[in-house]
């Protein structure tokens, strides 16, 4: 059920191995500015280093980055302002090194919890293969 305007929420039951419990999120709306301001203002926060080349941070390198070190009111204002496919794009999409362990399972959970599909176990990792060494 959903309501007027960017706040609305609706709510679905979810039964997770006990009692029926309800899983309610918020329908956002993804305005453009709001998007850029809140990504601008976490990639001033979360990313110190300067971008090699002449490229700035991508944004999908600055969401990572916030997503990984960011507070809790971050990670509510990013599901609010981005949305759970956006930030769920940007975990699949993700470089390795971009989440630490924790960081990538509080977010494989909430995202898939969000979204009602199943996320990747473990965050991407760097190989090497002795044979090109």
């Amino acid at each position: 059920m959903a309501g007027k305007g960017p706040q609305s929420s609706w709510c679905r039951s979810v039964a997770i191995s006990g009692p029926m419990r309800y899983n309610c999120h918020m329908i956002v709306e993804h305005t453009g500015d709001a998007a850029q301001d809140l990504i601008g203002e976490l990639g001033r926060k979360y990313v110190w280093w300067e971008p090699i080349g002449d490229e700035p941070h991508s944004e999908e390198r600055i969401i990572g980055q916030a997503m990984n070190f960011g507070t809790f009111d971050d990670t509510r204002r990013l599901e609010k302002t981005l949305g759970y496919d956006r930030l769920a794009k940007v975990m699949l999409q993700a470089a390795p090194g971009w989440f630490s362990d924790r960081s990538w399972e509080f977010w494989r959970g909430r995202l898939a919890l969000a979204l009602g599909k199943a996320m990747p176990e473990e965050p991407p990792r760097r190989s090497f293969h002795a044979a090109v060494l």
